[in-house]
């Protein structure tokens, strides 16, 4: 697991609750300003569209580039983390 950061263990190892959109790996205050200025305040918000999309990686990082401006890096570390949430929580 050391490949992934100190902010995807610490995302992943507990559940959701209300955690912020900054706090989504990859996802730092710039991406995070844009995503709550489309409406999507909260971790659960991204997570939603997530599922939407069928947790398809494709899909979610175009999502993400398209809402949020994210680059590869960025959408490849939120999916990791939101697919890694979920196979821990769902």
């Amino acid at each position: 697991m050391s490949s992934t950061s100190k902010k995807h263990r610490d995302f992943v190892g507990e559940p959701m609750g209300d955690k912020g959109v900054t706090d989504l790996a990859g996802i730092g205050e710039v991406l995070g300003t844009r995503l709550k200025d489309r409406g999507f305040h909260c971790a659960y918000n991204v997570l939603g569209q997530f599922l939407v999309l069928n947790k398809n990686e494709e899909l979610f990082m175009d999502w993400l580039k398209d809402t949020a401006g994210a680059n590869a890096k960025q959408g490849r570390d939120c999916y990791n983390c939101l697919k890694d949430w979920c196979d821990s929580f769902l």
